[in-house]
């Protein structure tokens, strides 16, 4: 994909959270905070799964995978997050064009890792026998190159479409990233192609993702309350705890930022509201897998006596 720009526009303005100078420093302190525990925990987690053959399973593959996307998006746009706290905050049109790329292959990416680990968690539990069958290294492979392939596809849909539109004057974006909608606003040619473009590929996976990962649970809560014992629907339950909070939190995010980003009154809102699903979302994820997890802490506690001995 060639990024030709068609625009008198050569680079863009990111207003960034606030124009106010007094908070850029404490905005800055906050972020970095927050993308240093980021990139620590997802790394960290990456690292634990890579070097412990006890984690070499369906589930923790998914995982390594979702550390993977979280990491990278994060790194798609926090530093120069970061950099337009403290100096100028320009990003040149190719600039743009690629973090919008990447920042849409990543997020639509996670959607589909997060459907593939509610249907492993759905054979773990509704299927025990067929699992090592069935989340064969082969299947989860295919999983997770599907939902690369979907992730390729639905950014290059975003980003071909804005290459297309042509940015006369205005280059001021009122977001701290250059995300689909802020951008269409600064078109001075039709956005009716765009925001068809942007509010199919979002509603299609959206739509597949939430069915998928409501069918696998709904399944597996039916299969739950056929257990006879308490502590085995207790132990049943608490091995999709952690997936469901991190499904809560970036679905329910996400569908809240882009829901009151629709209304252009609310576009002020919506910036934060993303902040939350950007920043908050890849920084708990790693601390939801581990305080949650039993496999993850003792992995942990031995790669720590390996390192330390």
């Amino acid at each position: 994909m060639t990024l030709r720009n068609s625009s008198s526009v050569t680079e863009f303005i990111l207003v960034g959270l606030s124009e106010e100078p007094e908070l850029q420093l404490p905005l800055f302190i906050l972020f970095l905070g927050i993308y240093v525990f980021t990139v620590v925990g997802n790394l960290g987690l990456i690292i634990l799964i890579g070097l412990n053959s006890s984690l070499h399973t369906p589930m923790y593959f998914f995982l390594f995978n979702l550390s993977f996307i979280d990491l990278c998006y994060s790194c798609v746009f926090t530093p120069k997050m970061l950099n337009d706290f403290v100096s100028e905050s320009a990003i040149s049109y190719v600039g743009c064009m690629t973090q919008l790329f990447f920042f849409c292959f990543f997020v639509n990416s996670e959607c589909y890792v997060l459907v593939s680990m509610a249907y492993d968690r759905y054979v773990a539990i509704c299927k025990p026998l067929l699992y090592t069958v069935t989340m064969s290294l082969q299947v989860c492979s295919l999983l997770m190159f599907g939902s690369y392939v979907i992730g390729f596809a639905g950014a290059m849909a975003h980003t071909g479409s804005m290459l297309r539109l042509t940015f006369c004057d205005s280059n001021i974006i009122h977001h701290y990233l250059c995300e689909v909608l802020p951008l269409l606003q600064l078109s001075c040619t039709s956005t009716q192609v765009n925001e068809l473009v942007f509010f199919t590929v979002v509603g299609v996976v959206i739509t597949i993702s939430s069915i998928s990962i409501f069918i696998s649970y709904a399944l597996i809560l039916s299969n739950v309350l056929h257990i006879p014992s308490a502590e085995g629907r207790s132990k049943a339950f608490s091995t999709c705890g952690s997936h469901i909070i991190v499904v809560a939190l970036f679905f329910g995010s996400g569908a809240f930022t882009y829901l009151t980003s629709s209304f252009p009154t609310s576009m002020g809102q919506s910036k934060f509201a993303s902040v939350f699903y950007t920043n908050v979302v890849p920084m708990l994820n790693p601390l939801i897998y581990s305080l949650r997890n039993k496999d993850v802490k003792l992995a942990l506690g031995k790669t720590l006596r390996t390192v330390l001995s």
